[in-house]
């Protein structure tokens, strides 16, 4: 497939000055352009090593209004980078919807070295490289555009900028002995870098294969190629797909027909006052403990806590926050999403605030208000929460796969109790803060959220990360299973570190640490 990388295209030093004016107030008009849109724009820069990846780069940093865009190279990992899932750096790099972020290597940089260097086998290649696929589908689906050049050239031209490097002390931080002599395994990288554009070479996130031999050419056409692309997506009137969910059943208009899974909830479950007592404070003994236990196993804690209005999450959340250390952990109390989320996919503002190994991360709301209050009310598109199901479970499918222990509880109250504990925030003045007429609108919904609800569980409810539903009209009987869950599950957890997990990284890095 490399071959049209090899035919010897150049451009002259004439035409090169000519078509680089025209491009360059053509790339900047496009910009400005694409600012007014809410589209962002993902570069990936990929290719053999010196094929002049810098080069271009900064070239497209030359050519653009550098206040749009942002540059990440990938080639060293912090150890905040280390101790999260790896994706996380990948999300921190996101552009906002109007600019352009241009990624070295990108989140196929390591694959890429892991296949070359033998860490990981063909299969389990594939496996991150599916993982790849829905990545790019899920970004592009929620409106971002992602070019992918890869740049090439024969063996003996390779052979030839690598000696020319050698000689230029500027370039010769590129040179470490492995990259030195990387000519030597050409047939080898190429093979490994036909399989990755094969399997990831889709409509939605197409590659281009661009010669590198002629500098001049090169530049020239990546210019051309970026500025088509943007256009293109500019005069699109939608990036929407068939979304391939088409919801639940249609169910009979019966009531014992649509009974959900909260209707089978036994709300009248209570606790005696003392027995409260006693077992709170030995729960909260045992999380503190498993807490620091986590803390030096370099394992992470994730906490999702959702429910109906008033249905006791926060009581639930200081019963563990005043528990363990407060160095240990972090509330994130979620909200509507600022002007900076809204510029990112919705997941973005959640990736942020993943907690590093051996921290613990409170959502108190979260990631599912896509396919609840932004459902219900109107906030997202049919298409849009429809996929979000999907790229929910893939998301805490990462999370649990590289360590994070993730326990996601929903509680759950009756209409009745609900507008008891409305009142009673009316009547106590250190409670008023806690009800809005936004919440006696919700109630209206009650129906429409029960429905969102039973999807929701239905969907996410995953063998990797499991609903646990709450009875929550006796607010002591709840705060002690949400306890006793969380206490049991770390438990567990940390009696042995995590299996190794599907996809190509783990055993990569397990192989990379017996080499050592």
């Amino acid at each position: 497939m490399f071959e049209a990388t090899k035919v010897g295209r150049t451009v002259s030093k004439q035409d090169y000055k000519e078509q680089q004016e025209e491009l360059r107030t053509q790339l900047l008009a496009v910009q400005r352009d694409l600012r007014a849109s809410n589209i962002p724009v993902i570069v990936l820069v990929s290719g053999i090593e010196a094929a002049g990846k810098g080069e271009v780069v900064n070239r497209l940093n030359e050519w653009l209004d550098t206040r749009g865009v942002q540059s990440f190279a990938f080639w060293d990992e912090s150890d905040e980078e280390r101790e999260r899932p790896r994706y996380w750096r990948f999300w921190r790099s996101m552009p906002p919807r109007g600019e352009i972020a241009i990624l070295f290597g990108g989140w196929y940089q390591t694959p890429i070295e892991h296949r070359f260097k033998g860490y990981c086998s063909e299969a389990e290649l594939d496996g991150e490289l599916n993982r790849i696929v829905d990545f790019e589908r899920m970004l592009t689906q929620d409106g971002a555009l992602i070019v992918k050049f890869w740049f090439h050239m024969s063996e003996q031209d390779q052979k030839a900028r690598l000696k020319e490097l050698s000689r230029d002390d500027k370039s010769r931080w590129k040179m470490a002995p492995d990259k030195s002599k990387f000519s030597e395994h050409y047939a080898a990288f190429e093979q490994v870098a036909e399989r990755i554009i094969l399997h990831t070479d889709r409509g939605i996130s197409p590659w281009y294969l661009i010669e590198a031999g002629d500098r001049r050419y090169r530049d020239l056409t990546v210019g051309k190629t970026l500025l088509h692309a943007i256009r293109s997506r500019l005069a699109e009137s939608t990036t929407e797909e068939p979304n391939g969910q088409l919801g639940g059943p249609e169910l009979p208009e019966s009531s014992s027909a649509q009974i959900t899974l909260l209707d089978q909830l036994d709300l009248s479950r209570s606790i005696d006052r003392d027995d409260y007592k006693s077992r709170l404070k030995k729960l909260q003994a045992e999380i503190n403990e498993l807490a620091w236990t986590a803390y030096n196993q370099k394992r992470s804690i994730v906490l999702v806590f959702e429910g109906m209005d008033a249905g006791g999450k926060g009581g639930a959340i200081r019963r563990i926050t005043s528990s363990v250390d407060a160095r240990l952990f972090r509330s994130i109390p979620v909200a509507a999403p600022t002007d900076e989320e809204k510029a990112h996919h919705y997941l973005w503002r959640f990736w942020r605030h993943l907690p590093r190994a051996g921290h613990m991360t409170i959502y108190d709301r979260s990631w599912y208000g896509r396919v609840l209050v932004e459902r219900v009310e109107g906030f997202a598109a049919d298409a849009e929460w429809r996929r979000a199901y999907s790229e929910i479970n893939r998301f805490e499918e990462q999370l649990v796969d590289s360590g994070v222990v993730l326990l996601k509880f929903w509680l759950h109250i009756s209409q009745d109790e609900q507008l008891k504990r409305f009142k009673d925030r009316e009547d106590v003045p250190y409670k008023r803060y806690k009800i809005t007429d936004e919440d006696w609108r919700n109630r209206e919904k009650w129906p429409q959220y029960k429905e969102a609800v039973n999807e929701m569980v239905v969907r996410t409810s995953t063998k990797h990360a499991p609903w646990t539903l709450v009875e929550g009209n006796d607010k002591p009987y709840a705060r002690i299973k949400v306890l006793s869950t969380i206490c049991d599950t770390l438990t567990e957890a940390l009696k042995n570190p995590p299996a190794p997990t599907a996809g190509y990284l783990p055993c990569g890095e397990k192989r990379i640490q017996n080499e050592k």
